[in-house]
């Protein structure tokens, strides 16, 4: 029997199957992959209105056009396709598209070994699907809230999942529909070791979470005016639902691990439940009632591993464990800058000497001062004030080098020579200019678009980027 059916079989009543489930994600190093996901807002490049899920001109068309052009196979729900998978041509793994509830359009791509392979990747995407768009009269914006639309302007994807996300999350935060329909983000994916190298990587992403939103703030622009953030994006996260997003203090405690993640993670109350093909209303119950039989809507149920693999996938703080780390405190942007995320997540995380030197920078500080820090940071972004009259841009200065350092040692080069260092040139803008994406895009609203934000949609639309060595 396959993993997969294995999990849809194998009921668990007890703590104990769940940390396994989390500890089978170690690897040895050999074997450490970075998956890299980006979302994107498609758009008619007439009107510049986002794309329907139906249509000639909508995001059904498009996942078709990538099944009949490019080999990719649907995943469909109610006979309809909601998510496209293909087997990697850069690794022995499967990538997808997936739908975001207001049809952001987001690839999932395969864990490979550099980043050289993972801009090959996005270039693919990028290639096929800048030939159906052509056609289409259609493109994608890459940054982190849709600049334009209002919520009532956005189209909804005809998924399950979301349908009950819907229903359930408005309750728990004012800004939580914003998140699902008019935002969009970056994530890198890593791998780790054992319990002790999960624990030292979760800690030194979830610090320096607040760093990457700085670098990557790239969303101004809320219904055509700026919205007085630079990363609005991370601003909506914040009221969205304080029992499964934010940040993580107990990460930083003596106990924790793999079984106080899980302690976390059980008494998150459940968003849905997947039975027969279709999903329901969680009922808003923790997920430890359910372990204990004591699910109202399933009584004297209890749950498989697939139950609790569905569970985990609802938890959105700003690092996320599965059977590996996502760090997901980055807007997106457009296709010049992807790499930049997964390769400074890399030459920190995968290095012991950078890790070990980027943790000395920001182990010290208290929870209240990473709690302010994270308040911040998505209206200040580098100019966020740090312990010991620092500043937001002065820690960039320091981390920055640090990532080139351990890239540069992983030494992993391409056919031109270059290490994965190159992709980190984005960055050094930011950091030397002490400007923003977001802050650079104000500027050209405010002196080059006369308010208009209109213009946006071109100079942040995709296209394929091809990194060179110096």
């Amino acid at each position: 029997m396959a993993d997969q059916d294995l999990a849809h079989h194998t009921t668990v009543t007890t703590s104990e199957p769940l940390i396994e489930w989390l500890a089978s994600g170690c690897k040895p190093v050999e074997r450490w992959r970075v998956g890299t996901e980006h979302e994107k807002f498609g758009f008619h490049k007439q009107t510049l209105a986002p794309l329907p899920y139906a249509g000639a001109a909508g995001v059904r068309a498009l996942l078709e056009g990538m099944m009949e052009r490019f080999g990719w196979q649907a995943i469909q729900e109610q006979g309809q396709p909601i998510a496209l998978i293909k087997q990697s041509s850069f690794a022995n793994s499967k990538a997808s598209i997936t739908l975001e509830p207001g049809g952001q359009l987001e690839l999932s791509g395969a864990p490979l070994r550099t980043i050289h392979d993972t801009q090959n990747e996005i270039n693919e995407h990028l290639h096929q699907l800048g030939e159906l768009c052509a056609q289409m009269e259609v493109a994608f914006l890459g940054i982190g809230v849709q600049p334009k639309w209002p919520f009532a302007a956005i189209p909804w994807m005809p998924k399950g999942r979301y349908r009950e996300m819907r229903g359930y999350l408005p309750g728990k935060g004012a800004l939580s529909l914003d998140m699902m329909t008019r935002t969009a983000t970056v994530q890198a994916n890593l791998d780790f070791a054992d319990e002790a190298d999960m624990v030292h990587k979760f800690r030194l992403a979830l610090a320096l979470q607040p760093l990457a939103t700085a670098l990557f703030a790239n969303s101004p622009f809320l219904e055509g005016r700026p919205n007085g953030f630079l990363s609005y994006r991370s601003e909506i996260w914040r009221f969205t639902d304080p029992d499964r997003c934010g940040w993580l203090p107990f990460v930083f405690a003596e106990d924790f691990g793999f079984a106080r993640y899980v302690e976390y993670a059980l008494d998150v109350p459940m968003l849905f439940l997947y039975r027969h093909g279709h999903y329901q209303a969680g009922g808003g119950i923790p997920f430890r009632a359910f372990l204990q039989g004591k699910h109202p809507l399933l009584p004297g149920e209890y749950p498989t591993l697939a139950d609790w693999e569905t569970h985990i996938s609802t938890l959105f703080p700003d690092v996320r464990l599965k059977r590996y780390l996502e760090l997901r405190g980055a807007d997106a942007g457009n296709s010049a800058t992807l790499c930049a995320l997964p390769a400074f997540w890399k030459g920190l995380l995968y290095d012991a000497e950078a890790a070990a030197a980027a943790w000395e920078l920001v182990r010290h500080w208290s929870l209240s001062e990473r709690d302010r820090i994270h308040t911040e940071v998505p209206r200040l972004a580098l100019q966020t004030s740090l312990p010991g009259q620092r500043s937001m841009r002065w820690l960039a200065e320091q981390i920055l080098p640090l990532a080139h350092a351990g890239l540069q040692r992983q030494n992993q080069t391409n056919s031109k020579g270059c290490d994965e260092s190159v992709y980190l040139k984005p960055l050094y803008q930011v950091v030397d200019s002490g400007l923003t994406p977001a802050e650079r895009l104000l500027h050209a609203y405010q002196e080059r678009w006369q308010n208009n934000v209109d213009p946006v949609f071109r100079e942040q639309e995709f296209e394929s980027f091809y990194a060179d060595c110096e």
